[in-house]
């Protein structure tokens, strides 16, 4: 049956309306992660999202901690450092010293498909920081990353100058998806009150099904009236 009647029209805009509820485009962050290398005897290395920021965790001598650049919807698809290399490897030509300690960093920037628009990640890399025994995973990174960017609230936006600019900006949800690793993210942004923050419909739409809705039942009581 087409839409011709008076009623008819309104039930399918209500339905077309519904349609793009569940259509609503995800957001995600384009932002460094952050994250321990889980060694154990019995099973291989493994990344582990980081439980404290870089400016508060405080590694140990031989821990390797890792950051990844890339967009993440959620908690579930953030992407983990790319490269296998161990302590081992990545300290080879670092020896330990009496009253410091040594830090393998893995830096990955990520892919061309998560950089800002106009900017090429440099390649992945490895490096050995020898820092204070009480120092902490930023200064590791200050001694052999810099230049380092933070924001005002003292988020990490920038690792060896990557990206020049952007921190933690919302990225719509229509461009190729290369985070698929699992792990935790930072506490989601809050919402700019377009939309509901996870990915379902906004404000502003639901408020139009419910104007769309009160239309047909007006047209609907209006047909019936007009037979009676």
């Amino acid at each position: 049956m087409t839409c011709r009647r008076l009623v008819l029209p309104v039930l399918c805009l209500l339905l077309a309306v519904l349609g793009t509820a569940g259509q609503a485009q995800a957001v995600g962050y384009r932002y460094w992660s952050f994250w321990d290398r889980n060694s154990t005897a019995d099973a291989a290395d493994t990344w582990v999202y980081a439980t404290q920021g870089p400016s508060t965790a405080r590694p140990s001598d031989g821990d390797v901690q890792g950051f990844r650049f890339s967009v993440s919807e959620d908690s579930k698809d953030s992407a983990k450092p790319r490269g296998s290399a161990d302590f081992a490897t990545i300290c080879a030509k670092t020896p330990a010293r009496e009253g410091s300690k040594r830090v393998g960093l893995v830096l990955d920037f990520g892919t061309t498909a998560d950089a800002p628009s106009g900017s090429t990640p440099p390649r992945p890399r490895t490096a050995c920081a020898r820092i204070d025994d009480d120092a902490t995973t930023a200064d590791a990174l200050a001694a052999v990353a810099k230049p380092l960017r933070y924001d005002t609230n003292a988020l990490l936006c920038a690792i060896a100058g990557y990206p020049t600019t952007g921190c933690g900006e919302p990225v719509a949800d229509d461009r190729p998806k290369t985070s698929t690793s699992p792990g935790e993210e930072p506490k989601s942004k809050p919402s700019d009150g377009k939309g509901n923050g996870d990915g379902g419909p906004s404000v502003g739409l639901l408020a139009g099904i419910a104007a769309v809705a009160a239309l047909g039942t007006a047209a609907i009581w209006q047909a019936r009236r007009r037979r009676n």
